[in-house]
């Protein structure tokens, strides 16, 4: 069966490798593996939501009204930060092209040469100078590329992420060079909140305590213990991350460098991105320019789609049917009347047969026409005739 080949045009996201999913016409990029982030989402709007029901009152009336206002401005700066890592591009690298993987295989080719059978090749490394220090590029074997410098592959979301630091559950995405500094201030302005509602709590029970008591004041306000509870076992969590990336920052180092000791290791390699400088470390990070994605998720590209012939003949039947157009009915076995017949005489004969009705129909047989003579017959008549007499 003979195939036809349809052209569409689609977004560019729909056809992007990698375990990623995408919302909102390719404009939300997230991980496959989402379950934590929901949970995150949860305890941080569950945790605010009882704040506000139980000790915000209280505590507008008995000491100042700024306490949910101040409350209300760290959780809205929380949810911006935390959605802002979670749905953009964290620097993820496009995968070469097969015209450019096959250059590049031809490069390392010839730049290796024939490699002995048994043996196994070199490793595919390219060196380059940064700051008077050679650093090794690797090749990816999965996106056919030589990476960046501090660029590493995603084993989860399967991509090449450029200044990889780790990939976050917690935020449902890659944290990497285009959304490093969203999730540093999502974990800072987290433990600034964890802290507040956990402070303010413990004053809500201990102003209460001192009218009604402490244990009916926890029976009162069951909403607190749970708060605090909750406030208690994050705060650890989210105090040691904030520090320990505050400590990175201050290097100018990544998650990644740091587990693997590409700056501290036996051969005290120096940092070659470090400026020896606190404040610069940081100001490069937190305050450097923002990168534009380089992956145009919304762009849009040709895909060819072969469908079976069987598929489009009913589409262009039913477009025929709606738009009849007059056939002529042309006979395979046209009459072919006598070979004497005058020129002048065919289209009548021919007409005279298609407007013959057929022996099914229950008209009157139509009168019988005498044949027409033809002029040789005519004169082979008159010449009998005149020997006759």
């Amino acid at each position: 069966m003979s195939a036809v080949m349809i052209t569409r045009k689609v977004r560019k996201w729909e056809k992007l490798p990698g375990k990623n999913t995408f919302c909102c016409d390719g404009r939300v990029m997230m991980a496959r593996q989402k379950g934590v982030f929901y949970l995150t989402l949860f305890l941080i709007v569950g945790t605010c939501a009882l704040f506000f029901a139980f000790e915000c009152p209280y505590l507008a009336v008995h000491l100042s009204p700024t306490i949910p206002v101040f409350a209300v401005f760290l959780f809205l700066f929380v949810m911006a930060m935390l959605l802002r890592t979670s749905f953009s591009d964290p620097g993820v690298l496009p995968r070469a092209l097969p015209e450019e993987a096959t250059f590049i295989e031809m490069e390392i080719e010839a730049a290796n040469g024939n490699v002995p059978a048994g043996q196994r090749p070199p490793p595919r490394i390219r060196n380059v100078q940064i700051n008077n220090q050679i650093v090794k590029l690797k090749y990816c074997y999965t996106c056919k590329i030589f990476r960046p410098p501090r660029a590493s592959h995603c084993s989860i979301c399967d991509n090449c992420v450029d200044r990889f630091d780790h990939h976050c559950p917690w935020v449902g995405n890659c944290v990497g060079k285009r959304n490093y500094r969203y999730f540093y201030l999502f974990t800072l302005s987290l433990s600034l909140l964890t802290i507040y509602i956990f402070t303010f709590d413990i004053v809500h029970v201990v102003m209460r305590s001192v009218d009604k008591g402490f244990l009916n004041t926890l029976k009162e306000t069951p909403g607190t213990v749970l708060e605090v509870l909750v406030c208690f076992f994050t705060l650890w969590s989210v105090v040691g991350l904030t520090g320990f990336h505050t400590y990175l920052i201050s290097l100018n180092q990544t998650t990644n460098e740091d587990i693997k000791g590409s700056w501290s290791g036996k051969n005290r390699v120096q940092n070659p991105y470090s400026h020896k400088n606190i404040i610069k470390n940081c100001c490069e990070v937190l305050c450097g320019p923002t990168y534009p994605s380089v992956l145009d998720r919304r762009g849009l590209m040709r895909e060819d789609l072969p469908v079976s012939a069987a598929s489009v003949a009913p589409a262009v039947s039913s477009s025929s049917s709606s738009n009849p157009v007059p056939q002529t009915t042309k006979t395979t076995a046209p009459l072919i009347p006598n070979e004497h017949t005058p020129d002048e005489a065919k289209p009548s004969i021919a007409a005279s047969a298609e407007k013959s009705p057929s022996p099914k129909e229950e008209h009157p047989p139509a009168p019988r026409v005498p044949p027409l003579a033809s002029p040789e017959a005519d004169v082979e008549t008159s010449i009998t005739k005149g020997k006759t007499h």
